[in-house]
């Protein structure tokens, strides 16, 4: 998924440098976002072939933070992530489809409190270089939107002026740095 990177390569994701943020509608006309902290996986490159790419990646849904400690308790419970009993939300790539140079649909399988489903992340690269430490690093932005009900998460409130208090779509935004492995 890159141009200039050895075929084949192996890239670990770099937790402090990557960003999982989701955002969604808070009585009908508010957006509430937040991010995850806890990012870890692996992308396996293949630069003579990008079809033949993979990324794997898993979350802490405990490291959930909108920035408001009693709605993060909420979104933590089991009317929503229900992290005690599902820990971890994961996505594993079965596909991926080149758009344009340095653009991809990345299609997998994401999984939210033991539910699986098909989505696509719209993917970009940001760059590519060497850091600080002597690492060489590159940069993806991807994004995609999910209905929180497909994966179980259905818990909400219909509002006295109509609607509901919580959207049922969420859009998901990435900012991902990764650390070639040798």
């Amino acid at each position: 998924m890159t141009a200039g990177v050895d075929q084949r390569t192996v890239w670990e994701i770099d937790p402090k440098h990557t960003r999982v943020e989701f955002a969604v509608t808070y009585l009908m006309f508010t957006t509430v976002k937040g991010h995850f902290d806890g990012v870890s996986g692996t992308v396996r490159l293949d630069a003579d072939d990008p079809t033949r790419s993979a990324v794997v990646v898993e979350i802490d849904a405990a490291s959930l933070d909108t920035g408001e400690a009693r709605r993060d308790t909420h979104l933590r419970s089991a009317d929503f992530l229900d992290v005690e009993r599902y820990p971890t939300i994961s996505f594993a790539s079965t596909r991926v489809e080149p758009v344009a140079a340095a653009r991809w649909r990345v299609h997998g399988d994401l999984t939210i409190r033991d539910t699986t489903r098909a989505v696509v992340l719209e993917t970009e690269l940001t760059g590519q270089g060497r850091n600080p430490e002597g690492f060489d690093v590159v940069g993806y932005a991807a994004h995609t939107q999910i209905d929180r009900r497909d994966f179980g998460v259905r818990w909400n409130q219909t509002l006295e002026t109509g609607g509901i208090l919580v959207g049922e779509t969420v859009a998901i935004e990435l900012e991902v740095q990764a650390i070639r492995q040798d």
